[in-house]
């Protein structure tokens, strides 16, 4: 049988959801009255929901007969214990804690390991992650390598962590108070970009020599280890499996939001091989979330991760789903829009310095496509820049830009068709051929942490 150009999904269509369609000018009264933010709108008012790709999965009908085996036990329940075997399978971890989500499995990591003074090492912390570290006061450093932080730039393992300045680093802080380094795979921050296997191996012979514990932030890391099977040298003929065991078996634990790689709605889970961190963040667990055999969870939810869990190791899943990524990413850069390339795993991420240069960062130019997306055409996507991650500078109230401007355009798995990817690239096509014509935004309210969920805007006049 000859080897087709197409790829098709590798599953059937069995329930369906229906989408309203809006017209542009009850989207323009939709946008103001969220105050310009695609968080606070109504999901009933996007035609195409690119916001994340977190807990937005459609599941498999296997999934949803495992829900319907959920052992609803308070404690010792079998759902349990079928969820700690897959998760053990794959991370060859210790001891598995459940939690509600992936930010549940942080706070309590950092809870017991943080405080001020400590420093917490990555590729690129994610939003959530950065706000558990820093909100116990120490502080969340991310040293990405150079290329990563290049959108135009074409490298394999742009999510690679800076293996020298990682190493200057502990000498300068010392590494009695970096409690623990993270390697953050795929690189969502920074473009949904894979990190090598043998990044990860440089990594963790510098944190033996210095004695400091290897995490990941595991939760695309199916998506990570298939960009190695195809990208890096020795790997081709292993099985996505295979290289998932290699690369869990650097680390001394994980922390994971099984809402993506696990192909769940809801539900995470805190990994480790140490007794004593094992103890206390059982403790805070059943303070925080509940019994360490449900963790916040439903009996049908750790069912359906367990099957999510050997679904999404399927290489016909995998090559289907970062194919579809890598489709939009190419009709988008045929037509000129600037995107970080190679395209990722998850999502597109659009250049906003590039598409919008004369736009500045205090006005936000992420903002301002995430903004022309929705008018134009329904589309909700998020901005990743100096919004999610700028600071102000205590001295003179400024704002530090992020590193880059970016939207991402989050692709939920096993949702959309063709046809809905072939119409988001449209839409932002006609987005950027009027780019000219796009206003820049300031902030009229924000949170003092994670504010790019709640914050409300303005257009710049």
């Amino acid at each position: 049988m000859p080897v087709m150009k197409t790829i098709i999904e590798p599953f059937k269509i069995k329930t369906v959801e229906p989408i309203r369609f809006t017209s542009k000018e009850e989207r323009e009264k939709i946008l103001k009255d969220a105050g310009y933010n695609p968080f606070l709108i109504n999901a009933e008012d996007v035609i195409i929901d690119l916001l994340t790709d977190s807990g937005t999965s459609a599941m498999s009908s296997e999934q949803w007969s495992g829900i319907m085996k959920g052992d609803e036990s308070y404690a010792g329940a079998k759902s349990f214990f079928r969820f700690e075997s897959a998760v053990k399978e794959i991370t060859g971890n210790k001891y598995v804690i459940p939690t509600h989500q992936g930010r549940a499995a942080e706070k309590i990591l950092f809870s017991i390991l943080g405080g001020e003074g400590k420093y917490f090492i990555s590729n690129t912390f994610f939003d959530t992650t950065r706000a558990n570290i820093e909100f116990t006061g120490a502080e969340a450093v991310d040293l990405l390598c150079p290329e990563g932080k290049k959108p135009e730039v074409v490298a394999p393992f742009k999510g690679n962590l800076d293996v020298e300045k990682l190493k200057a680093f502990i000498e300068e802080k010392g590494k009695e108070n970096i409690p623990l380094v993270m390697i953050t795979i795929t690189n969502n921050s920074g473009g949904g970009q894979p990190v090598s296997l043998e990044n990860i191996k440089q990594v963790r012979k510098v944190c033996d020599r210095y004695g400091i514990p290897l995490f990941f932030d595991a939760c695309r890391f199916a998506e990570n280890a298939y960009f190695i099977k195809k990208r890096e040298e020795g790997y081709s003929n292993k099985s996505v499996r295979e290289i998932v065991k290699e690369i869990f078996s650097f680390a001394d634990g994980t922390t994971m939001s099984a809402k993506k790689d696990a192909l769940v709605n809801i539900g995470g889970w805190l990994s480790m091989n140490d007794d004593n961190l094992a103890m206390q963040c059982r403790n805070l667990l059943i303070v925080t979330e509940g019994f360490p055999t449900y963790g916040g969870l439903a009996g049908r939810d750790l069912e359906a991760i367990a099957q999510g869990l050997e679904e999404v190791l399927d290489e016909n899943y995998l090559r289907y789903r970062i194919r579809s990524t890598e489709y939009l990413g190419e009709k988008l850069t045929a037509a000129g829009v600037p995107i970080i390339e190679p395209p990722g795993g998850h999502a597109i991420y659009i250049d906003a310095k590039r598409f919008l240069p004369d736009i500045p960062p205090e006005q936000y130019p992420g903002q301002s496509i995430v903004c022309e997306l929705y008018l134009e055409g329904g589309i909700r996507s998020v901005e990743i820049g100096s919004v999610m991650f700028g600071k102000y500078d205590k001295k003179t109230g400024r704002l530090i830009p992020a590193m880059m401007e970016l939207v991402r355009l989050a692709i939920p798995r096993r949702v959309y068709t063709q046809s809905h990817i072939d119409y988001v690239a449209e839409v932002v096509i006609e987005t950027f051929n009027k780019r000219d014509k796009l206003k820049g935004y300031k902030i009229t309210y924000e949170a003092p942490m994670l504010r790019h969920f709640t914050a409300r805007f303005e257009p710049v006049i």
